[in-house]
């Protein structure tokens, strides 16, 4: 109801005078609208809300209402005829009407012509706002609507709080957000307006200025639900997750009421966390909420229980949801993919087809994935042709999944083909292209790429560094790694959990135990991966007792473990002899965390129960196995047979591999060894002659050593490396030493019916001793030698290194094919148990 004043200076109208007013479809000019001398309409009609902004003016107000209905009709181009034809009456509201209908519209060049060409005298702080917010909302735009506001500081336009909100919506730096802070105070925002402090805190908090988001949010005299969940969620993003668990316990004392927002920020914390007890506490939350039957927190749901791998739960979440939408959909696809369930994620990709989804939204990128994760080559160009024929091959996110799914499919020529294709190669692009190379072996080729993709001035992330870091520990080329751990600490992601993890295994797989355990301990944030990181690499330097040490540490920490951390533990024991302990940590992986053991857990135990000679639990672990027979079992319990001398397990061991079609020559090799080892030269001949018969031949040794940066390979006896004279100079020398100390050549290394003379020379030369002797003419003394080696060391090898670490006084690291050796004085870290 109008004010008394106000009411009786209205004049009364007949009713006849009182007629709706019906605005015409276009108009010839402004006098076509109104009836002149301001009668009729305006006349009669009581001001309201637009009256007033128009300064009771009936002619501009009737205008205004016109312009307005035709801009809420979507008559644009008629309103702006009357726009244009509004000489005198327009003002401010007009202005203000038809940039938000040009804004709403998508017409943001003729809304930023319009803005251009207006008086200033219209522009007041709604006009810059409504452009503000039109070039906020556009891609690539906010630039364009930083410098309108600076544009607008300098006309010496007024702030209010909606500008300032506004402008801290941008998208934009942390710089910027802390530049806006001050004006917000200047104001007196801070202290009279929650949603301008709401607005300044989850600024803060997206670019990930924790710290200065915090002052805000503890300086701030009222806070709302909008004010804890900004601040849960800039929390549960930096990874303090028990910091946001905190402030919801602090939200709820104060009484406040959860939103959706609050149960998905929770929920983002408990899948943080690894926290299912939690998940399913916020889930008996909601349910008892308004939000039960909310598809934004329901997709939440569904989200956590896909990434805590609950199957079972995001089903039976997914078949009561009264709503779902595509996202619901995608997040179930995601989660079988995530879990390789294939066929299920496929179901669910018709299903949507049949609903008759919006086909541009279907989750083509979670279909490749499962097709990667298969592989799945058909599947994979299957949905290729459909995005095609789409039009959305070029998209990002479906652009860098091809490229990640024609790799992990092994083709990456296709892979390298839509790359090179991509117009605008994002980050990930260039980080699923390297991490394509690195999967299928050629790690030069991501080393190179990831060398141009700096020189585009794309800055790596934690991804892209976790791959690069990956080629550096496969070559095990220890300086490069380092100089990848100096520009990840200039880069700022030394503190990701998964950068230090790979950085963790980079270090153990270069030799340098040392300083992965550092890396490890100086870790900011440790997670599962982590940890199965530090047990593996106790494993490979055969320190069982420290492996199992980490383990124990795992669980005290509420870390579970999984099929990795069982399979690194297993390891260990198998690399120690330590028969009961690997029973052990086998039956609790089953029976007390639920995991089924896979054929590298069996092959575990078969070789750990086999090394210590007890045959008779390996063929009782074989028949309850339940899997077909597998070559690596049966490889385990032959290198267990080479070690006891046990012929006849060995003759049933190779002629199961036999049989198996195997390419490999190593079981011939190893039978033929064992024959020979007892005399049977007629038996070794014969093992022999079937593998030359077959095409099979075995697989050369060789080794390669990292010295200034660069790699150096060798091969047994090798003459073509022009520096073998020297190598063998000093090589003779270490000889004449280990002589005087009691070195004795173990000739049984070298098997072959020649005379004892050709035996010795035979072994003076492996690959690996070449590598030492490389290493210690060209590097300074006391420097530690790394070698790598693509077979396992023999046993004379093995003695020799002891002796050669005593008398250089060097620290020796070889790795072959299964674990490391450290020799230092004379003494390996195996407690010669391999």
């Amino acid at each position: 109801m109008l004010p008394p004043v106000l009411r009786k200076k209205t004049p009364y109208a007949p009713p006849a005078m009182r007629l709706p007013f019906r605005p015409t479809v276009a108009v010839a000019n402004a006098d076509a609208v109104l009836p002149r001398g301001g009668a009729g309409f305006g006349a009669a009609t009581p001001p309201d809300a637009r009256m007033v902004k128009t300064g009771f003016d009936p002619a501009a107000y009737r205008l205004n209402l016109h312009l307005q209905s035709l801009i809420s009709s979507g008559r644009l181009a008629q309103a702006r005829v009357l726009f244009d034809q509004m000489p005198h009456t327009k003002n401010a509201f007009s202005l203000n009407r038809m940039l938000s209908g040009y804004s709403r519209s998508g017409q943001l060049a003729a809304a930023h012509q319009l803005f251009l060409s207006s008086p200033p005298r219209l522009r007041e702080a709604v006009t810059w706002t409504i452009m503000m917010a039109a070039f906020a909302a556009a891609p690539g735009r906010a630039a364009d609507a930083l410098a309108l506001f600076r544009d607008m500081l300098r006309e010496g336009v007024a702030l209010d709080r909606v500008t300032v909100s506004t402008v801290l919506n941008v998208p934009a730096s942390g710089t910027v957000t802390a530049s806006l802070h001050p004006f917000a105070v200047k104001l007196g925002l801070l202290r009279s307006s929650v949603v301008v402090c709401n607005t300044l805190l989850d600024a803060y908090c997206k670019h990930g200025l924790l710290a200065a988001g915090m002052r805000v949010f503890q300086e701030m005299p009222h806070r709302d639900s909008v004010t804890y969940n900004a601040m849960m969620m800039g929390c549960s993003k930096e990874g303090l997750h028990r910091e946001a668990l905190g402030l919801f316990t602090d939200m709820r004392r104060a009484g406040l009421d959860a939103s959706q927002f609050t149960f998905s920020s929770m929920l983002t914390v408990a899948t943080g966390m690894g926290d299912l007890h939690l998940g399913r506490q916020v889930h008996g939350l909601v349910a008892r909420a308004t939000s039960a039957h909310n598809v934004f927190v329901n997709n939440s749901l569904l989200d956590f229980y896909s990434k805590c791998d609950c199957l079972a739960e995001m089903e039976k979440l997914f078949d009561e949801m009264p709503e779902r939408d595509n996202v619901s959909y995608n997040v179930m696809i995601s989660g079988y993919a995530w879990n390789r369930c294939a066929s299920r994620a496929l179901r669910l990709f018709r299903e949507m087809q049949i609903l008759c989804f919006d086909r541009q939204a279907l989750p083509y990128a979670s279909l490749l994935s499962v097709a990667g994760s298969l592989p799945h080559i058909g599947i994979g160009k299957q949905i290729h042709a459909q995005l095609v024929l789409l039009g959305l091959s070029s998209e990002d996110l479906v652009g860098n999944a091809l490229i990640d799914m024609y790799s992990k499919c092994g083709m990456l020529d296709a892979a390298k083909t839509n790359f090179l294709n991509k117009n605008d190669k994002t980050g990930v692009s260039w980080t699923a292209m390297i991490t394509g190379y690195v999967q299928n072996g050629q790690l030069e080729e991501a080393l190179r790429l990831f060398c141009d993709m700096r020189r585009a001035g794309l800055s790596p992330d934690r991804a892209t560094f976790s791959s690069i870091i990956k080629a550096s520990s496969s070559l095990a080329m220890i300086g490069l790694g380092r100089q990848l751990h100096s520009y990840t600490i200039r880069s700022g992601h030394i503190s990701s959990v998964f950068s230090g993890s790979a950085l963790l295994d980079m270090y153990a797989k270069c030799g340098c135990l040392g300083e992965a355990l550092q890396t490890f301990d100086e870790m900011p944030e440790r997670n599962s991966i982590s940890w199965n990181a530090v047990i593996s690499a106790y494993a490979h330097y055969g320190q069982a007792k420290n492996a199992i040490k980490m383990f124990e540490g795992m669980l005290h920490y509420g870390f579970k473990p999984d099929s990795v951390t069982f399979l690194s533990v297993l390891s260990a024991c198998s690399h120690n002899g330590l028969a009961e302990e690997c029973m052990k940590y086998f039956e609790l992986m089953e029976h007390e965390y639920g995991i089924s053991p896979w054929k590298g857990h069996y092959a575990c135990v078969v070789d750990t129960l086999g090394r210590v000679g007890r045959f008779d639990k390996v063929q009782k672990m074989l028949s309850d196995m339940p899997f077909e027979d597998d070559p690596i079992i049966w490889s385990s319990i032959l290198h267990s047979c080479r070690i006891h001398g046990n012929q006849d397990l060995a003759r049933v061991a190779a002629e199961k591999l036999f049989s198996m079609g195997s390419t490999d020559a190593t079981p011939y090799v190893i039978l033929s060894n064992i024959y020979a080892k007892a005399g049977k030269w007629e038996d070794a001949a014969r093992v022999k002659k079937t593998m030359r018969n077959r095409g099979l031949r075995k697989e050369s040794g060789y080794s390669w050593v990292e010295v200034k940066q660069k790699i150096y390979s060798f091969s047994s006896n090798d003459q073509t490396n022009p520096m073998i004279s020297e190598m063998k100079e000093e090589l003779e020398r270490l000889y004449k030493e280990m002589d005087k100390q009691g070195y004795k050549p173990d000739t049984s290394c070298a098997l072959h019916q020649v005379d004892d003379d050709l035996k010795l020379e035979s072994l003076k030369y492996h690959s690996e001793r070449l590598a030492i002797a490389f290493a210690l003419i060209n590097t300074p003394p006391g420097t530690p030698i790394r070698v790598m080696k693509n077979l396992s060391a023999c046993l004379d090898c093995h003695a020799a290194i002891k002796m050669m670490s005593k008398i250089v006084n060097r620290d020796i690291i070889v790795r072959d094919s299964s674990r490391f050796h450290h020799f230092k004085d004379g003494v390996c870290s195996c407690g010669d148990y391999w």
